[in-house]
Parts: structure tokens; C-alpha cells; sequence
């Protein structure tokens, strides 16, 4: 394929310093140049992004989860309300397509049916555009590993067609572990791809070692990109939470091993032994900030004028400085955010810049947390927040150097 990079190289003066800043390691450090604070239209509220960004609230949901994009151009966005929603163009109104048990996280449409990941089954309804449905309408393709925590599950359709979920281990240091040895309630922690060659669809590993991958994207070379939301018992500063590159059978080590300081580091919180060597756990291609929680990411088309890759939700700590509990000053707490990320011609290494900030005041107040991110037909960046004011926002660039 073509190279990504330099392509962007070649755009306009207007986000020429934010291609020159520095690799971000804290969203304390210096911010690249040419920001302005923006008015959100359709709140009260106000961000900080590059110049010429424009922000607006399309429609209120409750607790909306993962965006995906169907054909004809509906959008399809999963809630912890146990609702899946559908919009369409230009996504200011939402039509409750139909409510679900056990939280459907995520939807995505292939051909003529509707696929919904909920905590324990990937389930499936016929659909055609603009069709009605109705819980009755679903039926159970796969049973997914269920249980309690990290009980999202991340639907994604890859470009070969096949149907892709992710899922986390259960706590900190569970001894769970997508592969052979694990039972079936046991395999957690990575990435499945779902395999219809035979009589019944079966999930085959994909990726492993991944205590809570919530983020999915596929890169234009057909290459899976998972965020993942590191261990607790650590503390505030440790590790940095990762964007991976997901190539089939790789292993990221947790939660037997950490990446800790640039450098892989054997957890002793789990006494079982690995089943892989540290020196087969593959490196992240860029870090964010130690319990920020990384959610849903998108790559972004080539040329875009907001100078990077892909974007990531961060959805922001509950945890306190300087110990990582929850019960210190909320202003410490790591905040919401939309970040980018630069990758090199590989697509292995990348380097993490923050885009839009301001979700959360000096006092740790939050009247927003991004989850999911979307790039609509449109071209806008698409995202979700869970929490505040809830609902689905837009995120467009005036390129003409008029604000």
C-alpha cells in the first residue's frame, strides 16, 4: 500500500505545528500549537482543539456505547441502556431501533442482517435498510464468555468479511487467556474472530493477552488496531495504557506481563505461569497516560486536515492521584479526551497527541466522557459520551483559515 505519512506531510500550513510536536506522554505536558478554545454548539460547554475545529451535539441518547456505519448510511450505536440505535443523515434525530437485554455494547450490519455483541452472545436479526425490529427478531449465533467485569464486548466487521469481538479478562489479574488450556468461561482477554466454515459458528482465538481491549479499527491495510485499559494495582503512573497492533496470533502478555518503562515486566500478581515467554509479548505502537482508559478509535482518511492517524476516545480516570484510589481529590483524576495518534510508514510505531480536551474542569468535574468514535460518510468525526451530557457529537475542520 501507499504510504500514510508522507502524505500527510503535504498538508496545508494550517496544522503545520501540530505535526511537529513531540511524542505526549501526559495530557499535563505542553500542547501542540495553533489551539483555540471552541464554543460546542447545541451546550453551554467549551473545548480546546486545533484551530479550525468545529464541535457540535447532534442528539441526546442514554449512555450511547460504539458507533459503526451500515450501508446507505445508517449509524447504528449500542447504549448501556440496553438500547441499539439507528440514525441516519445527517444523525440529528435517533429512532429507538429495538431494546435489548444484557448490555448490547456494540451493532454492526453485514448484508442483510444486524449483528448485536452483548455480554454473553453475539446475536443476529435479518435487516434491510430501514427496517423495524424487535427483540423476538434475534437469535443466538454464538454464546460469547460472559460473567461479570470488563462486560463490554466490541463488535467489529473486518474487511474480509468476518465478524471480529473483543473482550476483556474479568479483574486485574485474572487467569484468563484466550488459547488452548482455558476452558470455554475462561477464554477471555484479546480479540475472537467468529468461524462459519463449519455446521455451527465457533470463535477461534485472534489476538491475546489484552486485559480490557475496547477500541477496534482497521487500518486501509487490513490491519486490526485494539485500545486496551491496563491493570489497577499498579497505581496512578503505571503502566501507560496501550494502542496495539493486532496482527493475527499476537500475544501483548497481560496480565502476566506488563509494559512498564518501555520494556516488558513480569507481573507477579498472578502466580500461574504464562502461557508464552515475555519474549514473545509484542510491543505497543503508542501509550496514553496510565488509567485514562483508552475506548473506541478510528482511522481517518488520508489528507485529513487534522494531521494524524486515527483518533482514540479516552474515557478518563475514576482513579486519584498519587496512589491510583478512588477516594483522593477528583481534580487529579486522568481526563477525557480525544486523542490522536501519528503512525510511521510501518504502522507499528506511533507517537500519541491530544486533539480535543476540556471534558472535565480544575475541580475534576466532567461534563463529558468520549467512548465511541465514528468517521461518517459526511467525512466528520463522529463520538459518543456515556456520562454527562450524554448523546452523540460531530467534530468537523474548517480548512479555508476562516474561524
Amino acid at each position: 500500500m501507499a504510504a500514510r505519512l508522507p502524505a500527510r506531510i503535504r498538508r496545508g500550513a494550517l496544522f503545520a505545528a501540530l505535526l511537529m510536536a513531540p511524542l505526549v506522554t501526559t495530557l499535563a505536558e505542553a500542547q501542540p500549537a495553533a489551539r483555540e478554545t471552541l464554543a460546542v454548539t447545541g451546550t453551554p460547554r467549551r473545548l480546546e482543539a486545533p484551530a479550525g475545529v468545529h464541535i457540535d451535539k447532534r442528539v441526546a441518547l442514554d449512555y450511547p456505547r460504539l458507533i459503526s456505519l451500515g450501508q446507505d448510511g445508517e449509524m447504528f450505536i449500542g447504549s448501556k441502556a440496553g438500547i441499539v440505535y439507528r440514525l441516519t443523515p445527517p444523525y440529528d434525530r435517533a429512532q429507538e431501533l429495538v431494546h435489548l437485554d444484557d448490555y448490547p455494547h456494540s451493532a454492526v450490519r453485514r448484508g442483510d442482517a444486524l449483528y448485536v455483541a452483548t455480554t454473553d452472545a453475539l446475536l443476529r436479526a435479518d435487516y434491510h435498510t430501514g427496517a423495524a425490529l424487535t427483540a423476538a427478531d434475534f437469535r443466538e449465533v454464538a454464546a460469547i464468555p460472559g460473567g461479570g467485569g470488563h462486560n463490554s464486548r466490541s463488535l467489529s466487521l473486518g474487511p474480509d468479511g468476518r465478524l471480529y469481538v473483543s473482550l476483556g479478562i474479568q479483574g486485574n489479574c485474572s487467569n484468563q487467556y484466550l488459547g488452548s488450556g482455558y476452558g470455554p468461561d475462561r477464554r477471555r482477554g484479546g480479540v475472537m474472530v467468529l468461524d462459519e466454515s463449519g455446521a455451527e459458528p465457533v470463535w477461534r482465538p485472534y489476538v491475546s493477552g489484552l486485559r480490557n481491549p475496547v477500541g477496534l479499527a482497521w487500518r486501509d491495510d487490513a490491519t486490526l488496531y485494539a485500545s486496551n485499559n491496563g491493570p489497577d494495582h499498579w497505581g496512578f503512573e503505571r503502566p501507560r495504557e496501550v494502542l496495539v497492533r493486532a496482527e493475527p496470533g499476537r500475544f501483548f502478555g497481560m496480565p502476566w506481563f506488563q509494559w512498564i518503562d518501555n520494556k516488558v515486566t513480569r507481573d507477579d500478581c498472578i502466580g500461574v505461569a504464562p502461557p508464552k515467554p515475555a519474549s514473545e509479548v509484542t510491543p505497543p505502537v503508542a501509550t496514553f497516560p496510565a488509567r485514562s482508559a483508552p475506548m473506541g478509535l478510528a482511522f481517518l482518511p488520508d489528507g485529513h486536515p487534522l494531521g494524524v492517524d486515527l483518533i482514540v476516545a479516552l474515557h478518563g480516570s475514576w482513579a486519584t492521584a498519587p496512589t491510583g484510589g478512588a477516594g483522593g481529590d477528583p481534580a487529579t483524576r486522568r481526563e477525557p479526551a480525544l486523542m490522536g495518534v501519528r503512525l510511521d510508514k510501518t504502522g507499528r510505531h506511533g507517537e500519541a497527541v491530544p486533539l480535543v480536551t476540556g471534558f472535565q474542569d480544575a475541580a475534576g468535574r466532567r461534563w463529558a466522557r468520549p467512548v465511541g468514535v465514528a468517521v461518517g460518510p459526511d467525512g466528520a468525526v463522529y463520538f459518543t459520551s456515556d456520562s454527562g451530557e450524554t448523546g452523540l457529537y460531530r467534530l468537523t475542520v474548517d480548512t479555508s483559515g476562516e474561524n
